[in-house]
């Protein structure tokens, strides 16, 4: 399973950007896609995370400014981030936890990440 993030730059804080991840190979069902970040110094935190059913999680620090949305028939999710301030500044990596095949467990897939950085 292959998963590739894109839309990451250089924003002005109260910007707006949009990352996409994009999820292909040999998937038989993916069951959560989400997007977390790492700044410097600190834990790969999770940032929203949806499930196949639609269900959202979002870490309360973005509530509100940030949105995620899944495409099933794409095996595609989408980050809209707004107000962006300097605090998140970070990679953003795109998770997957998918199946390869029915007799197999799911398991987690990660992407080599985004760099989003968020100037005062």
């Amino acid at each position: 399973v292959r998963v590739v993030e894109s839309g990451g730059g250089l924003v002005q804080a109260g910007g707006s950007l949009r990352l996409s991840c994009a999820a292909s190979g040999s998937i038989f069902s993916i069951n959560v896609m989400g997007w977390y970040r790492q700044a410097p110094g600190k834990e790969r935190e999770l940032v929203a995370a949806v499930s196949s059913g639609g269900t959202i999680n979002y870490a309360d620090s973005v509530k509100g400014r940030f949105t995620i949305s899944r495409d099933n028939a794409k095996n595609t999710v989408y980050l809209q981030m707004n107000t962006l301030k300097p605090e998140d500044t970070a990679v953003y990596y795109c998770n997957c936890n998918a199946r390869i095949s029915f007799y197999g467990g799911a398991h987690n897939y990660w992407g080599p990440g985004t760099q989003v950085t968020v100037s005062s």
